[in-house]
């Protein structure tokens, strides 16, 4: 199992407050938007379903951006009352929705583009040309804006794998337009528009895989819920672990709880305090609930069934 670094620093080992992050995404949703409005003004102007299609993924790209920035304060607040975790998962229900939105979105557009390739429509290609440069211009600079930000998150990977699809959605879409400028083929507006609709389709399910297993409470990536029993059980005094539970309050926070057995005379107390420091150091598992009882006298004289070998 491999080993776990801790949580919540920038991927170059220089932690992010939550307030820098708030700054990288508005800045990077202050260029998306802008960048938004005229790319629908100029689709129009072109006829051009692939910047169309360009333009409703900046629409979740600004959503993205703009939910992760609603998740990233929502988070902040202290936990309270019924709230016992906070607002943690905010951010989890933010990406998820954006996974959601990129189905939908990529499913309106491959539906007018398979339309356009039975129908050809006639696009400009000077106008798609000249969009899509300055979308990928556009896309880099947010690009660059918000991978300063904290990537450990899922918030804001969430919201760099919009941006970065975007930024590959245009790349196709400036090919569409030097081939329609240099040969006519009208087709291949409504080709590009697939294109950006894969990747669409791609981001979608990577974000709706991860907070789907977030949501369901699977045991995090890296996590083998086996070589923690392990190492539980490999503890001196240790008899028994029971009802051992890995998951993921949020990305970058994952949290354990087991009920642990021990042999007479060890110190229940002190047996906890080792386990802790263990899970701390292998798991990075720094928040746990660990409930420590010492095993029954008539437990510890039976000896192990063959039929319950490899169970906890």
């Amino acid at each position: 199992m491999r080993q776990h670094s801790g949580t919540g620093g920038h991927r170059d080992g220089h932690p992010v407050s939550p307030g820098a992050d708030s700054r990288y995404l508005a800045t990077g949703l202050g260029l998306i938007v802008a960048f938004l409005a005229f790319e629908v003004v100029m689709a129009f102007l072109g006829h051009s379903l692939a910047l169309l299609a360009d333009a409703g993924h900046m629409l979740t790209d600004a959503g993205a951006l703009g939910a992760s920035l609603l998740a990233i304060r929502l988070a902040r607040k202290p936990a309270a009352g019924m709230w016992t975790f906070g607002f943690k998962r905010a951010e989890v229900l933010s990406a998820q929705a954006n996974g959601i939105t990129l189905v939908v979105v990529s499913a309106l557009v491959a539906f007018e583009a398979v339309t356009r390739l039975v129908h050809p429509v006639a696009v400009h290609g000077a106008i798609v040309v000249s969009v899509a440069v300055l979308g990928v211009v556009v896309n880099v600079a947010a690009t660059w804006v918000i991978t300063r930000a904290n990537r450990n998150s899922i918030n804001v990977r969430g919201a760099l794998a919009h941006i970065v699809t975007d930024l590959y959605g245009f790349i196709a879409t400036l090919v569409a337009g030097v081939v329609i400028l240099l040969t006519g083929f009208a087709r291949a507006d409504s080709i590009a528009s697939l294109a950006v609709v894969g990747l669409m389709l791609h981001a979608a399910w990577r974000l709706l895989r991860e907070t789907g297993r977030i949501l369901l409470e699977a045991a995090p990536e890296g996590y083998a819920p086996a070589d923690i029993v392990a190492a539980i059980t490999g503890q001196p005094g240790v008899a028994s672990v029971h009802d051992v539970h890995v998951w993921l309050i949020t990305s970058g926070f994952p949290a354990l709880s087991a009920h642990v057995l021990v042999r007479r005379p060890a110190d229940c107390h002190e047996v906890r305090r080792d386990l802790e420091r263990l899970l701390a150091e292998r798991f990075s598992l720094e928040h746990t609930t660990l409930q420590v009882d010492h095993a029954p006298d008539e437990l510890l004289s039976i000896g192990p069934d063959p039929r319950e070998q490899g169970t906890t």
